[in-house]
């Protein structure tokens, strides 16, 4: 994915700097807008000619389907009565004439050459009479112990005629020839003991399946054996198509006709109809393959395709070099944008335009350069205001007011400042206090503290009050742990008159204040009052006595107990306390196995000389 963007942005011109950032030139968005405006649009139409199109023609074919079958199922159904019309009139006078069956037989044999064969028979089966066409055994080279052969074989299948039942039956597969075969009762009131059977040429049949187009259509028997068929050898192979869902659809249909649309085995999908004779079972189908029918819609899709391709490329074109002409400036403000965003405020850039973006132009110049004196003036506000009050005062969050905050307090100061101050020289002391403040600050600053303020060689820093900190009293106890660090690695190369050694105490308290802006009219600054920062400097004072560096109350304790070893200091009486405080001196963080294990080895660790026993204060 990463390579992808990469990709992505050497192509489209990423002038970003920064790693991960991925930048969308504004040409190439215009292309992308008329592009995707284009392909919607254009695809749309498309999509709805080509929907209505494939819908229009849908319908027009399920129309045609129902045509043709309409006119296939009278011309069928027509030819078959007048088969089984001629075939009883010509039984009916051989039964009832003394000539014989053949003279009386030849004159239909000679009005219409495609009947085969004509036989009457009873319910046992012994024939009435049995005449073969000679024309057709001398035509095709048949015997008619052949055709006779035939008709007894299939008796089984004729028997159903008995029960006054037309039968319709694809014989071509006993011949060469497409032959139908079609029996039924001599009377189906009167007399069902008696069945016709007669044996027809398809020749007409077939012919009137012949259609052009698309369309198939065919003839199929109530056991789903294809009667008629545009290919021939279908029919004479006598396929069976129970297996067409078509054909299924039409045995099982109440009704004598319908539509319906299936895939065949091969997957291929069709719109077929059907339309039963209600003559012998028999029943018209058409169908037709829907990719010849859609042919054409296919092929006007993939045209307008095409124009579309070539619309979209004419509209890269144009839209480019518009694109090229709006971009250009623009991108040379994000390149400015870029500058002021690493710090360079100071910018030169000219406008070539006098529209919307010749003013833009001409204000972003402007802007830059009230941000290089904003920049300037927050930089020198800093110096003397703490960073973080800078900050949300130029943010305009620094809000007029106190609030109740919950949190930690710091208080550090510099044993015996007065007696090292007196040895140096005035830029001595402010260099070395400069020096200090700056690694001490650090710690604070670093454990996300805020320095209140430098009182002298002092340092009052918060944890929670200006911004919340949901662990500020470890953070405090972490930071005075740091300091004490930070202090023995400072004294490493100090021990002269010029350069002594710093010894700190620093003394933490957790409880509730005062927070807010507190001052006059003239001046004000951010700060916390309240009996939790008085104890915090009283505690801090207290070092002196018990011989250590970093104590806090029992407030803090409960919250840091978890995190650092400590040592109880016993009850201690506070001026402004009405109760004795639990006090305890910090030995190390828990984790820490360097860390000092009891008092003695803290007072080494920091050099505290013991030269008197705590009292109380």
């Amino acid at each position: 994915m990463k390579t992808i963007l990469i990709k992505l942005r050497d192509f489209f011109g990423n002038q970003s700097n920064t790693p991960g950032e991925f930048q969308f030139p504004i040409r190439y968005k215009l292309l992308l807008i008329t592009s995707i405006v284009l392909l919607i649009s254009m695809s749309g139409v498309i999509f709805l000619a080509s929907y209505f199109f494939r819908k229009d023609s849908e319908v027009r074919v399920k129309e045609n389907n129902i045509k043709i079958n309409e006119i296939l199922s009278l011309k069928v159904k027509s030819d078959l009565h007048s088969i089984k019309q001629d075939v009883h009139i010509t039984a009916s006078a051989v039964l009832r004439s003394t000539q014989s069956a053949n003279s009386i037989a030849k004159e239909l044999f000679e009005e219409d050459q495609n009947f085969v064969f004509i036989g009457s028979f009873d319910s046992s089966f012994n024939p009435k009479f049995e005449v073969v066409n000679d024309q057709f055994l001398e035509k095709y080279d048949y015997q008619k112990t052949e055709v006779k052969s035939i008709i007894k074989n299939i008796q089984p299948k004729l028997r159903k005629s008995f029960s006054g039942t037309t039968l319709i039956w694809n014989i071509s597969p006993f011949f060469r020839n497409p032959i139908l075969c079609i029996s039924f009762p001599l009377s189906e009131t009167k007399d069902t003991h008696t069945i016709l059977v007669t044996l027809v040429k398809l020749d007409s049949l077939l012919d009137a399946f012949q259609t052009s187009g698309p369309v198939e259509t065919f003839l199929v028997s109530e056991d789903g054996s294809v009667l008629a068929h545009p290919d021939a050898k279908v029919v004479l192979s006598g396929i069976n198509l129970n297996d067409l869902p078509i054909v299924d659809r039409m045995k099982k249909s109440t009704v004598d006709n319908g539509q319906f649309r299936y895939e065949n085995k091969d997957g291929e999908s069709y719109l077929a109809s059907f339309k039963k004779l209600g003559f012998g079972g028999v029943g018209v189908i058409s169908q037709v393959r829907e990719s010849k029918i859609f042919e054409e819609v296919n092929n006007i899709q993939k045209r307008n395709v095409y124009l579309l391709i070539v619309s979209l490329s004419l509209s890269f074109i144009v839209v480019y070099i518009f694109a090229k002409s709006l971009s250009t400036p623009i991108l040379k403000l994000v390149d400015a944008s870029e500058e002021i965003r690493r710090g360079n405020y100071h910018i030169t850039l000219h406008a070539t335009t006098h529209d919307e973006i010749g003013t833009l132009t001409k204000s972003f110049v402007s802007m830059g350069r009230g941000l290089e004196e904003r920049e300037k003036l927050k930089d020198s506000f800093g110096r003397f205001v703490n960073q973080d009050i800078a900050e949300l005062a130029a943010k305009g969050k620094l809000s007029i007011g106190g609030k109740k905050k919950y949190c930690t307090i710091f208080f550090s100061d510099i044993r015996s400042f007065t007696a090292i101050s007196e040895k140096l020289q005035p830029e001595e002391v402010v260099e070395f206090l400069n020096q200090y403040m700056t690694e001490m600050v650090k710690c604070v600053q670093e454990t996300g503290g805020t320095v209140d303020k430098f009182i002298g060689d002092a340092i009052m820093a918060t944890w929670g009050a200006l911004r919340d900190h949901k662990d500020h009293a470890i953070a405090s106890v972490e930071a005075a742990l740091r300091m004490r660090d930070k202090l023995i690695e400072f004294n490493q190369n100090r021990g002269s008159a010029k350069k002594p050694i710093i010894k700190i105490g620093c003394g933490i308290n957790t409880g509730y204040v005062i927070a807010g802006q507190i001052g006059s009219s003239d001046k004000m600054e951010y700060t916390v009052i309240g009996d939790s920062v008085n104890l915090a400097s009283r505690v801090e004072s207290f070092n002196k006595e018990t011989h250590t560096d970093i104590l806090i109350t029992e407030s803090t304790y409960h919250e840091v107990k978890s995190e650092f070893n400590v040592v109880s200091m016993g009850e201690i009486e506070f001026k402004g306390k009405s109760k004795a405080q639990k006090v305890y001196a910090v030995l190390g963080k828990k984790s820490d196995v360097n860390a000092p294990k009891n008092l003695v080895e803290l007072q080494k660790l920091v050099g505290i000389e013991v030269t008197s026993k705590k009292g109380k204060k």
